[in-house]
């Protein structure tokens, strides 16, 4: 049976003829055909309780002006967002907005990302006209990172409805009336147990709402911001990471409707630090370990040398050529790591050796969070980025759930790790093999003892792709400079395969993840262009269920 055609209205809206689906709201038409309604209220995760009257437009034949956020588009009416009587209604709305609202714009974190500072810019009155002192309400300390401004807040009730409706944990409320409104807790329960609730930082469209991991941290206009994924679990929420001076600064949510909609978990959004490590491995260093045994015997000197990528990159094809074609190979994967660094690392191990024994660790939490307002989005209990990707990949989970034990490197040949810490594992790790190879973003103990320690990038230094527990593959960017020489993980295996014969090295992340489709069928038909900003479905990738709890099988 065909599916029923959707029915449509036509309308004019500022002499622009639009066609849209038969219920949609003016403030959405408009937004669709790229004019711009002022709002305050109006979110489009939320309900519209049509409160700020900023909205107002002229509808040919109505008595009066319309809130555009719950008026539908009618067949055939004329809209005027411009015309003198809306105009004028927002003239006079911001005029009341700014009675009491502190004029603190060089201090507050909002500046230069407020929509009361926009809007009065682009339409307000020059000049105040009131003679009244503006009233005088102080902060509050919610909990969870969060401080409310009640002089700055303009009752909006964004934070109120997303807790009560997307968080359904209704904790916020308005109190009091009148001017002396504001927002508050219920009987000192604070925002602390709340796993979203910092979400309410990002969707206030004034400086009511303050984040103390951001206060006094950066201006806004100052920052660099680049579209990523959220690495701190296999959930995969589509973010901003803004940067300045190289330096991660915070990091906030990017709608997509497929994944997180317009939120992210309160964990994922303060765990950046990482990405801003103070010690690097910062330059290749090659050591021979048969070499330093007779060096010891002779009482000479002995120790890692540092080297330059080609002189490392040479060594390196030279020592794995000479790998006997049916020696066992351990490939340590990390979900920290991209599809395309991954899937390069295993491809090197099984053009080297007979035998290989793909693994990875991945930290897990005891339970998940489930956002109930969109139960699509879930704070997993896999607490990596790319754990579904190794996994479509070919290799399998080894360890516990603090990403130790599970390795044993004294029965392979050559071990490869990527990314993996070894933070469980002392000096003498894979000290029977015949090659270790190691890279890494941070120094290790044992990864120093390895035959080679090559710097590699991380996710935020690069571009790349991660496969979430949805099984959407997404692209990142890279958002900070990586240390001089250290390169993505993808282009010092892709060298060292093409050293070895395996044709030539990719250029570019695109090429890497072109390589990634011919060779797993997973991946096969994806073009790296075309995941766009919001992804694509991998082949045979079910999305796994949310809010299976903490009994269920991490994805």
């Amino acid at each position: 049976m065909a599916e029923q055609a959707t029915e449509t209205v036509t309308a004019t809206i500022d002499g622009r003829e639009i066609t849209v689906a038969k219920g949609t709201r003016i403030i959405e038409a408009a937004e669709a055909a790229g004019i711009g309604i002022a709002h305050y209220c109006y979110h489009p995760g939320l309900s519209a309780p049509a409160m700020c009257r900023m909205c107002l437009v002229e509808v040919e034949g109505a008595p009066k002006l319309q809130p555009a956020c719950v008026t539908p588009v009618a067949e055939g009416s004329v809209i005027r967002t411009e015309a003198d009587k809306p105009r004028e209604a927002r003239q006079g709305v911001l005029e009341f907005y700014l009675q009491n609202h502190p004029l603190d714009c060089p201090i507050c974190d909002k500046s230069g990302e407020c929509k009361l500072q926009d809007y009065t810019y682009a339409e307000g009155r020059k000049r105040g006209r009131s003679l009244e002192p503006k009233r005088v309400l102080g902060q509050d300390d919610f909990g969870g990172n969060i401080v409310y401004d009640g002089d700055r807040c303009i009752m909006c009730t964004r934070c109120v409805r997303f807790m009560r409706e997307v968080a359904q944990d209704d904790l916020l409320g308005v109190v009091q009336r009148g001017s002396r409104s504001v927002i508050d807790t219920f009987f000192e329960e604070g925002l602390d147990g709340s796993p979203f609730a910092g979400n309410i930082i990002d969707i206030c469209p004034v400086g009511a709402l303050l984040s103390t991991d951001f206060h006094h941290k950066a201006r806004v206009w100052d920052l660099d911001r680049t579209p990523s994924i959220c690495a701190s679990c296999s959930q995969g929420c589509n973010i901003s990471v803004d940067t300045r001076d190289n330096v991660v600064q915070r990091l906030r949510p990017r709608a997509n409707s497929a994944v997180n909609s317009y939120w992210m978990c309160d964990y994922g959004r303060t765990n950046y630090e990482w990405m801003n490590p103070a010690a690097r491995l910062e330059r290749p260093h090659v050591r021979d370990r048969r070499s330093e045994a007779v060096a010891a015997g002779s009482g000479a000197a002995s120790g890692a040398a540092e080297v330059g990528w080609e002189a490392a990159i040479i060594a390196l094809v030279d020592r794995l050529s000479a790998v006997d074609n049916s020696a066992s190979i351990l490939a340590v994967g990390s979900p920290f790591h991209s599809n395309e660094d991954n899937a390069l690392l295993l491809r090197l191990a099984r053009r080297v050796g007979g035998s290989v024994h793909a693994v990875f660790r991945s930290p897990r939490a005891e339970n998940e969070d489930v956002l109930p307002g969109f139960p699509t989005l879930v704070r997993r209990r896999d607490l990596a980025a790319n754990v579904r990707g190794l996994e479509l990949l070919g290799f399998e989970r080894v360890g516990d759930d603090e990403a130790r034990g599970g390795l044993d490197g004294a029965d392979a040949a050559v071990v490869l790790v990527l990314g993996d810490p070894l933070a469980d594992r002392d000096a003498g790790f894979a000290d029977d093999a015949e090659l270790f190879v190691y890279l890494g973003t941070v120094p290790s103990q044992a990864g120093a003892r390895a035959d080679f320690q090559l710097p590699v990038t991380s996710h935020a230094e690069e571009d790349g792709t991660f496969t979430n527990a949805l099984g959407r593959v997404q692209r990142f960017w890279q958002a900070l400079r990586g240390p001089s020489l250290a390169r993505p993980a993808w282009q010092v295996l892709g060298v060292t395969l093409a050293g070895l014969g395996a044709g030539a090295a990719p250029a570019t992340a695109a090429d890497a993840f072109l390589s990634l489709g011919e060779e797993n069928g997973a991946f096969a038909g994806l073009s790296y262009a075309g995941l766009g900003m919001r992804g694509s479905q991998a082949q045979g990738a079910e999305p796994v269920a949310a809010g299976a709890g903490a009994g269920a099988e991490a994805p």
